[in-house]
């Protein structure tokens, strides 16, 4: 099963991880507020983990990436019995490393923002949220799609607000791109807990290098044995 982050959902998010689908059953989800016909609407923690688990069936292999990993997490606290492996591809965890030097920064540089979202409007925030981020603003918002990621940004809750904690014991690989320090953190911090870190370029998204895949197409293997 395969969790979306930001932007791209649903299969367009995993175009790499297409071709597991002669070897695996794969399901490529669509989190809440992300249907492509309707208005985007508001984070919900609660609603992604529950989207996971409906789709999970039996069990089996959960593969996230940035924000996903959030609902793969919780999805995987909430009935390990289903959950049996985590791939995380620069997760965006910071629940866990709210105290640790990276994230912490992270926080006190965008929760302004995040906590005065509400009287901006979606082009402000997302010219606001996008040189905090990169030190660059993007220009007027042209097209209905562009409105809509904009939209669709400015209701997305802070990552570190999401309720986690730590399934021990499960088999979890975490692919990191190297180029951030607050996701080097999230991959660090995790291993300390058990899990596999691993590096491939592809900035935040190693899962479109064949680096970045080829971890995960060797990863799945080992869990069969």
């Amino acid at each position: 099963m395969f969790v979306h982050g930001p932007g791209r959902f649903g299969a367009a998010a995993w175009p790499h991880q297409h071709r597991l689908a002669g070897k695996y059953d794969c399901l490529f989800l669509r989190r809440h507020g992300f249907a492509p016909t309707a208005a985007p609407l508001p984070t919900d923690f609660q609603a992604d983990m529950h989207i996971v688990l409906a789709n999970l069936g039996e069990g089996g292999h959960v593969v996230a990436h940035s924000h996903g990993a959030i609902s793969a997490m919780m999805a995987a606290v909430e009935r390990p019995d289903l959950v049996r492996s985590l791939t995380l591809f620069e997760p965006a965890c910071l629940s866990l490393t709210a105290d640790l030097p990276a994230t912490r920064a992270h926080r006190e540089r965008l929760a302004p923002l995040y906590a005065a979202r509400g009287e901006l409007t979606d082009e402000q925030y997302l010219r606001e949220f996008s040189w905090l981020m990169s030190g660059s603003r993007p220009g007027p918002l042209r097209t209905w799609q562009e409105r809509r990621e904009a939209r669709r940004l400015r209701l997305q809750e802070a990552p570190w607000a999401a309720p986690l904690s730590i399934v021990p014991g499960l088999p979890t690989l975490v692919v990191t791109g190297g180029w951030e320090p607050l996701y080097e953190e999230v991959g660090e911090y995790l291993a300390t807990t058990g899990a596999v870190h691993r590096h491939a370029p592809g900035h935040h998204r190693p899962q479109d290098r064949a680096e970045g895949h080829g971890l995960l197409a060797e990863f799945l293997p080992t869990l069969e044995q």
